[in-house]
């Protein structure tokens, strides 16, 4: 390649994001705080987005640049996404150097090196600015790398002090993206495995049978956290002896290994309710039993229930409360009331001696009754009451809208941040108490 007086190569070989050479000053204090703040701040968060935005805002600061951007590229080699550093105007980022086939960062990706560029508007390979975009007139550009995958790349341009960019610049641009390609490498591959173990986790909650002729309708939502993922359920069936049986639960702990134990009390408690028909408390009182087989027994907190029709036609709902929130009944009328016996039980698993208790209550034509885990109601900031009365509001206002439309305006109550699991299942009797 013949020399060009205004590109300006990293002298060697860029070996996955690590600085060819060190630069030729040392660092001064001031620099080398910017830097190590640079490199925590990329490293503190798994969210890509926030990593992204953190890396292009850590870049722009260090170097004392006017604009920062950084590329994203798919598998497929493609440009994905583009965060920005200096652009007021959202409708210009995509003009902000998105490798098209053309132009000076493109240039920078397909040889894997960093790119300097001391007078942009002049380079020959520079395809020039579209209208109301600002005027960039040097450029630092260095790809984010990890063992050899190519992840993006990042650069900054126009220093404050209108000076050019230098190989000190370049050796600090570089030891950021390094940080920044690993951190960016870690982010995806947490999302991979969130992914994943969301999944599993859906895998293992059942569809829920036909209970006709009561409706029911189920959603579950994966905390935001992987750490917090796993362990809520619901499931539903009807009994050898009609008996409808509905179940919520949390197991007790939040990561991947919380799914797995889900799935075994789940299946215990179904074989338990199965096998023998009898009253809510019984049947947990026989999972307390079955849990104490266990070494270190898991622990979780649940409501079991069953839903009857008696020979008047009337439907009730008896219930034993191991430890878990109250289900919540909400009239056709709109009036609504949380089914907190006085008795409290407490989370299986934890002493099979302790007694068991069942409770009852009508469950009249036309009611909804709504069992749910913490993660619908609880905040972080914000008493776990509140959240409880929030719920019943709402669950008001849509008493008589469909069981679909009622959990979806549930669930989407909600921030778009779970600070936990959320399994929400929903009942309702028939209008005329007299249809089967």
């Amino acid at each position: 390649m013949a020399h060009n007086p205004w590109l300006q190569r990293g002298r060697g070989q860029a070996r996955d994001g690590v600085a060819a050479r060190p630069p030729q000053r040392a660092l001064d204090r001031h620099q080398l705080r910017h830097l190590l703040d640079g490199v925590v701040a990329v490293s503190v968060n798994l969210d890509t987005r926030t990593v992204l935005q953190r890396i292009v805002e850590a870049a722009t600061d260090l170097l004392a640049a006017h604009y920062g951007a950084l590329g994203v590229l798919a598998e497929n080699g493609k440009v994905t996404d583009l965060i920005t550093v200096g652009i007021d105007d959202p409708q210009l980022c995509a003009a902000l150097g998105l490798p098209q086939g053309h132009g000076l960062l493109h240039t920078m990706l397909d040889d894997r090196t960093p790119l300097r560029v001391a007078d942009v508007d002049g380079h020959p390979r520079s395809a020039g600015f579209p209208p109301r975009h600002p005027v960039m007139r040097t450029l630092l550009g260095v790809p984010l790398m990890v063992r050899g995958t190519l992840y993006g790349d990042l650069y900054v341009a126009d220093k404050m002090d209108g000076t050019p960019f230098d190989d000190d610049d370049e050796g600090l641009l570089v030891a950021l993206a390094s940080a920044a390609g690993v951190s960016l490498e870690n982010a995806r591959l947490y999302e991979r495995l969130k992914r994943a173990a969301e999944h599993f986790q859906r895998r293992m909650l059942p569809v829920l049978p036909d209970l006709a002729p009561l409706e029911a309708a189920a959603r579950y939502e994966p905390a935001s956290e992987l750490l917090r993922l796993g362990g809520d359920w619901y499931d539903a069936m009807i009994l050898p002896d009609g008996a409808t049986c509905v179940v919520v639960g949390d197991v007790t702990g939040h990561d991947v290994e919380a799914a797995p134990l889900m799935g075994q009390i789940r299946s215990m408690l179904r074989a338990i309710a199965l096998d023998r028909c009898g009253p809510p408390g019984q049947v947990v009182s026989r999972l307390d039993r079955a849990l104490a087989m266990f070494e270190d027994p898991p622990t979780a907190t649940l409501v079991f229930g069953r839903i009857e029709r008696g020979e008047d036609g009337e439907y009730t709902f008896g219930w034993s409360n191991a430890g878990h929130l109250p289900p919540l009944l909400v009239g056709a009328d709109g009036g609504t009331r949380y089914l907190a016996p006085t008795r409290h039980g407490i989370p299986v698993g934890i002493d099979p001696s302790v007694p068991r208790f069942s409770h009852g209550h009508p469950f009249p034509p036309g009611n909804t009754l709504l069992l749910f885990t913490d993660g619908l109601v609880e905040r972080r900031d914000q008493d776990i009451d509140t959240g409880l009365s929030d719920l019943a509001e709402q669950a008001a206002r849509l008493a008589t809208s469909p069981l679909e439309d009622l959990c979806d305006a549930l669930i989407s109550r909600s921030p778009q941040v779970f600070d936990d699991d959320v399994a929400l299942l929903a009942l309702r009797t028939p209008s005329d108490s007299s249809t089967r």
